[in-house]
Parts: structure tokens; sequence; C-alpha cells
């Protein structure tokens, strides 16, 4: 069962199209990686089915519910990291949560639960604006999980982090489904990085989605085109670059 699917969602910006015109199948309790380079419409299509921005045509489904009769329950069911998390730097990362969680009507334990979760604990009382970039992106992974969504929507989570923070951050994704039987659909410009946590992937490129299927999917495919499939990045790469070709480099 899909728990997310859309149907030609397109998003255009005068003569520019952001997103042309994509069909995705999220299935339900399973990692989902989306891939593309930067500038491949990503974001675009995560804050469409954040209602973040409208879509200029096309149509989706979260969780059996229709966008946009039903935006505010779909919203209800979405945990988010997107972009750089904003909070108040003058309140401490415990604080930034605890107003998160008033909104959301969660008992006082649901902040303690999502800062040992990203392991920010020890750091609760230190300012948000004293945080490092990396805490700053725990403290926004913290909050898209404080209130257990049975849905996670995380763009590039693991920015600014360092490679420790990035296996860590990295190791939590991956439990996610099974922890709190919740689907995770998470963004990178990296098939390294996604290649060790997701169970299926997207591949966008200007716009067009083209790929989906699981990792093994991609090196089959892979083969078939004659890419190498001994590292699935190089794979990627070159369909990527196959696609570039033929739009002879314009979108």
């Amino acid at each position: 069962m899909n728990i997310i699917e859309t149907k030609n969602l397109t998003k255009t910006y005068g003569d520019f199209t952001a997103v042309a015109g994509v069909n995705l199948h999220i299935p339900k309790g399973k990692v989902y990686g989306f891939l593309g380079p930067n500038g491949a419409g990503k974001s675009t299509t995560l804050k469409m089915l954040l209602g973040l921005t409208k879509p200029t045509s096309g149509s989706f489904t979260i969780n059996g519910k229709k966008y946009p009769e039903n935006r505010v329950q779909i919203l209800k069911e979405v945990g988010s990291l997107i972009e750089a998390p904003a909070f108040y730097g003058n309140l401490s990362g415990e604080e930034n949560l605890d107003i998160v969680r008033k909104i959301l009507g969660l008992p006082k334990s649901a902040v303690s639960e999502a800062l040992e979760l990203v392991g920010l604990t020890k750091y609760k009382d230190r300012l948000a604006r004293k945080y490092s970039l990396g805490m700053k992106q725990r403290l926004g992974l913290a909050s898209a999980l404080i209130g257990r969504p049975p849905i996670l929507i995380l763009d590039e989570p693991t920015n600014g982090l360092d490679p420790v923070g990035i296996h860590e951050i990295r190791t939590l994704i991956r439990s996610l489904p099974q922890k709190f039987d919740c689907t995770v659909l998470v963004s990178s410009h990296l098939l390294s990085e996604i290649e060790l946590m997701a169970d299926f992937i997207g591949i966008l490129n200007h716009g067009h989605l083209l790929f989906e299927g699981t990792l093994e999917d991609l090196k089959f495919n892979a083969g078939i085109n004659g890419y190498p499939t001994d590292n699935l990045e190089n794979a990627f790469l070159a369909l990527i670059d196959a696609d570039n070709r033929q739009r002879g480099g314009t979108r």
C-alpha cells in the first residue's frame, strides 16, 4: 500500500517548469529516498506535499486523504524538516521544542523523548543561537519527530553535520519505520547517502522523474542501459548525465 501518491504533480513559475508531471508511489512503512542534483525540483515537490506551495496542476493523496480538500488533516499526520530549521535564538533547545509540543497538544514527556532521540539531551539548556549548524539540524529533526507522526518528510536532513553526526542521523532515520511504524520521505543529492538508509528511491532531474524503484531495480536498470553497476553512485550520475545530454543541456 502506498501512503503517498502523486498524480502528474506539476509546478511552474512563469515559463519555468520546476516540477513536471511527477507520479510518486511511496510505500507505507518504508524509507523512500528522493534523489536528484541541486535544483532538480526535490524541495519544490516536498513543499507541495506539505501545502507550502500550491501545485500548478496535478493532485496527490497522503494516507488516503486528498489535497487540497483535506489539507489540515494531512498536515496533522506529517512531521517535516525543510531547509534550515528556524528557531528562537534567545530560547533553549528544550524551550523551542516545548512551543511545538504545546501547539500539537502533546504531553510534557514528548520533549525529553524527542531530545533523547536526536542526541541533544545534554545540550537542552543551551540557547538555540549558540547551537552549531549540526545541532540546529538535530533540533529540527526533533521538532519533526516530536508528535511521532505516521509520515516524516525530511529535506537534506544531514546538511551541516560532521561525519559522526551524519552516521548517527542516518542510523536514526533507518530505524524510524520499525521503531515508530512510520514512513519516511527523505531527499538528498547524494546516492551514497540514500543507499545506506532507503528501501525505495525516486530520481528527479529538471523536474522529471527518471526512475522509481528499489536499489536492486536501479542496478538492473543501469546494467540494461550499459551504465556502471559496481557503483550505484556512478549509475545514478550516468542516468542524470544521459538525461542532460538528451535535453541538450536545457530544461
